[in-house]
């Protein structure tokens, strides 16, 4: 099953989008309507039109605000934020393309916008990181100062700050969880402002992280959990096998090996290519698979542009460090392993992603059977974020 799109590109990041709807990020009619203006596997096409429809309700959020509708302000704020990103999302095959930039800090303003608009308990922070700072928000249940249970969550391989409270943020506040969300290297604005490049070693990224949780009276230093999504499944493993302050660990999914998900979404000529040196034939045989293959151009695109790479083969390369092997032993605290069973990102992983780990831990999947393939990993978000991961957290 897919919904808007038959490419299943388009169809995985329109179902994305649209899940945020549940804490107003978007909306159903909206985006339907958008969708029904775009052509397929076309992303001049996907930007003109998700640009069309942040900008319209970007003018209606400013006209909400200087008219003193501060509600319907701040609502429109949030859903311009999520489709200016969404409109970026497929520009990175040329990283000097100027709207990289522009619909980036398009998407960061609206959101600002609106958490000045909902107050203090969306508190917008800077996370002292090596020689500068990563932006996060801390999302506070209430303005008690109590000391409460603590989420810190990090996103993957093409999150963006102001996705993360729509995946994990919004859940946590519910059940009684403060949450402090964060932009890494390699992603959101530190990759778009300052070139921050993906790093395999996160512990270096999260460290900081826990550090500032730390420094704050309304964290609870014994109840402090860690969740990482899509890559930041793998970002998470390999933080708390280094980072031992962290009480739980979430996996959303359970990535064990990245580089190996990666191979496994290219053709076997290419592999076999590349695995004898052919460097030149193997980028080859990906380009022309890339023609006709959505997902797989913007895998190749996102990952040169996000790590910095000089090429698809320096990409591959490169991504190889991303691996738990001989790592996931060093995790001491409990686990919570997350998996699709047909994740269109991460079928090589499957069964690893169990990590072999000595601490506790506890598995989910989510079966095909029951789950359409397009949206398989996407429903662990709702599991999720409606019930199992931060309560689990609890026990």
């Amino acid at each position: 099953m897919k919904i808007a799109f038959k490419d299943d590109s388009f169809a995985f990041e329109f179902i994305r989008n649209l899940g945020f709807m549940y804490y107003g990020g978007s909306d159903l009619g909206e985006m339907i309507a958008t969708a029904g203006q775009i052509k397929e596997g076309d992303f001049e096409s996907w930007f003109t039109e998700w640009d069309k429809l942040a900008h319209r309700l970007l003018s209606r959020a400013d006209a909400s605000l200087s008219a003193g509708h501060l509600q319907s302000a701040r609502e429109a704020y949030l859903r311009a934020s999520t489709y200016f990103r969404t409109a970026e999302f497929y520009l990175h095959g040329n990283p000097a393309d100027p709207r990289i930039l522009s619909e980036s800090r398009a998407s960061q303003k609206a959101y600002a916008e609106a958490a000045k608009l909902i107050g203090s308990t969306w508190e917008p922070v800077q996370i002292p990181y090596e020689a500068t700072t990563l932006p996060g928000y801390f999302y506070k249940v209430d303005n008690s100062g109590k000391p409460r249970p603590t989420l810190i969550f990090i996103g993957g391989f093409d999150s963006s700050l102001e996705e993360l409270y729509y995946f994990a943020g919004a859940a946590a506040l519910r059940r009684g969880f403060d949450c402090l969300t964060l932009d890494g290297p390699g992603q959101g604005a530190p990759i778009r402002e300052h070139k921050l490049l993906f790093r395999y070693d996160y512990e270096a990224v999260v460290t900081p992280a826990v550090n500032y949780a730390l420094t704050r009276p309304d964290v609870d230093s014994n109840n402090l959990a860690l969740m990482g999504m899509s890559l930041g499944g793998y970002f998470a493993a390999r933080a708390v096998a280094f980072e031992h302050r962290l009480h739980a660990a979430i996996f959303f999914d359970g990535l064990y090996d990245f580089g190996e998900s990666i191979r496994a979404m290219l053709p076997k000529e290419a592999i076999a290519a590349l695995d004898v040196g052919d460097a030149i034939q193997g980028e080859e045989i990906i380009q022309k698979r890339m023609l006709n293959d959505t997902n797989l151009r913007w895998t190749m695109t996102q990952g040169v542009w996000s790590f910095g790479a000089s090429s698809i083969s320096d990409f591959l390369t490169r991504i190889e460090q991303l691996s738990m092997k001989g790592i996931a032993g060093q995790i001491q605290c409990p686990c919570l392993v997350l998996e699709a069973e047909e994740d269109m990102f991460s079928v090589a992983s499957r069964r690893k992603s169990t990590m072999p780990c000595k601490s506790r831990r506890s598995y989910s999947n989510s079966p095909a059977k029951m789950v359409p393939r397009i949206i398989a990993n996407l429903a662990l978000c709702l599991t999720s974020t409606k019930s199992p991961s931060t309560g689990w957290t609890k026990h």
